[in-house]
């Protein structure tokens, strides 16, 4: 299998060619859902880490202001896709008078709950903001982000962190930067049938960060979804023989807990050919917010 770890694929960069800018994946380690609020939006509770594993998005800055994506997405018009729209929203809000060709390496699956689109959307903020000299703020990004997506502004943060609320209330944390094994069915799930489902728990109580990092980790989707999908019940029946294993936000992936990469590759070796999957590194920074640091 190619790899596309980040800790090993970063490197230096000719100032005139263009730049890779890394999208990575996330887990949540822990989902509840504490209610559901009159606009039909959900109270929840989640942890988010980052994997240093996910899509590669290269940008070259061009001066005509046109802005271009490249490949195709099947059944996605380029003007609605998150990464054209997000910088196309950067352009607009500030008034930038340079554009960019945008090419996106698509490593995450589709409908997997592992923040592909949600990240993609990020990097191109995060990126060209840097790259255009826009001079947003994080908070400023993050708003834009919101726009896009509930999931944008936790990437463009770029920090492990616990979210609250409808996901807007972010407290910075630091769980352990365990290792983890990542499978997916060939299905795909839909957040919004999974959030609109009558069989969905919604009232879950309500808990201190530090009562929460106590206890076990569950994810209050996991058993709706399991119902809904055999395939993702079929993974995660597999993965669970080996390791301590759940849903990561409403899926379609699975991911298992290991103390080292080892024992984490030696699970991944043994996995049905069916499976789309990964070994990945939690990280409590970003591989994003790494590689700007180093800019």
């Amino acid at each position: 299998m190619k790899t596309y770890r980040f800790s090993t694929a970063l490197s230096p960069h000719n100032a005139h060619s263009p730049r890779r800018f890394p999208c990575p994946a996330k887990l949540n380690l822990f989902l509840y859902i504490n209610g559901r609020r009159p606009d039909g939006y959900h109270e929840l509770q989640t942890l988010f880490q980052f994997l240093d594993f996910g899509d590669w998005l290269q940008i070259a800055v061009r001066q005509d202001g046109k802005i271009t994506l490249s490949p195709p997405f099947a059944g996605i018009d380029t003007e609605e896709n998150l990464i054209y729209r997000a910088a196309r929203l950067l352009q607009d809000e500030t008034g930038c008078t340079l554009g960019a060709d945008l090419y996106l390496d698509k490593i995450l699956p589709l409908g997997g709950g592992v923040g592909g689109g949600s990240s993609d959307a990020a990097t191109t903020l995060v990126a060209l903001n840097h790259l255009w000299h826009t001079a947003l703020s994080t908070q400023k990004l993050c708003e834009l982000g919101l726009r896009l997506g509930a999931d944008v502004p936790i990437f463009i943060h770029g920090k492990a962190a616990f979210a609250e609320g409808v996901g807007e209330k972010i407290t910075y944390c630091a769980p352990p930067e365990k290792w983890y094994l990542v499978l997916k069915p060939a299905v795909s799930v839909s957040t919004a049938h999974i959030f609109a489902h009558p069989a969905l728990p919604r009232n879950t109580p309500k808990k201190t960060l530090s009562r929460l990092l106590r206890e076990n980790y569950a994810n209050d989707c996991q058993k709706l979804v399991l119902d809904q999908y055999p395939e993702v019940e079929e993974t995660l029946r597999w993965l669970l023989q080996y390791a301590p294993a759940r849903l990561t936000g409403t899926g379609a992936c699975v991911f298992a807990q290991f103390d080292d990469e080892q024992s984490a590759q030696a699970v991944f070796r043994d996995k049905p050919e069916k499976l789309f999957g990964f070994v990945a590194k939690g990280v409590n920074i970003s591989p994003l917010q790494h590689m700007l640091d180093s800019l």
